[in-house]
């Protein structure tokens, strides 16, 4: 079992324990997707892609950002049950980036982040009770839908055009 995988499935039987493991998660999660997207844009032979993935990873330095001030405000807070009810696991992709994967890998994973990220900040929108809060996360979640959008574009325009 490789590192990625091992790391996963830890994970996945870990349960959020209090508001501030979701926002490391959440955090942690837009880190990945700014060196993915970040390594992408400098390996991307198609320049029109190449500033598609350096703008994506110009986005999610905002969205950990935001997420950065919403940790140090401190306005952010689930009660226990509701923390319960999110699960890191629902949150998770199963295949990691990796040296060598081929343009057709590289846009699957960056599909599966962006759903992911679509749903984590989906269901906090739809837990949370402060109406700012909410709307950040919503925000979140439709910025994160656009991306995966435009991965599923190039998707199709590229992958399955040579098929």
């Amino acid at each position: 079992m490789n590192y990625y995988k091992q790391i996963n499935k830890k994970i996945m039987i870990q349960e959020f324990t209090n508001t501030d493991d979701i926002l490391k998660f959440a955090i942690n999660r837009e880190q990945e997707s700014i060196d993915l997207y970040s390594g992408l844009a400098g390996q991307a032979k198609n320049p029109e892609m190449k500033k598609v993935f350096a703008s994506f990873a110009d986005e999610e330095r905002g969205h950990k950002k935001r997420l950065e001030n919403i940790q140090v405000s401190g306005q952010f807070k689930f009660n226990e049950s509701q923390i319960r009810d999110i699960k890191v696991g629902d949150y998770l992709i199963d295949v990691e980036p990796h040296a060598g994967m081929t343009y057709q890998e590289a846009l699957i994973i960056a599909m599966k982040k962006e759903k992911a990220a679509f749903k984590l900040y989906s269901n906090l929108a739809a837990k949370v009770e402060d109406p700012l809060l909410k709307s950040i996360f919503e925000s979140l979640a439709q910025e994160e839908s656009k991306h995966k959008l435009r991965f599923e574009l190039e998707y199709d325009e590229v992958v399955l055009k040579d098929n």
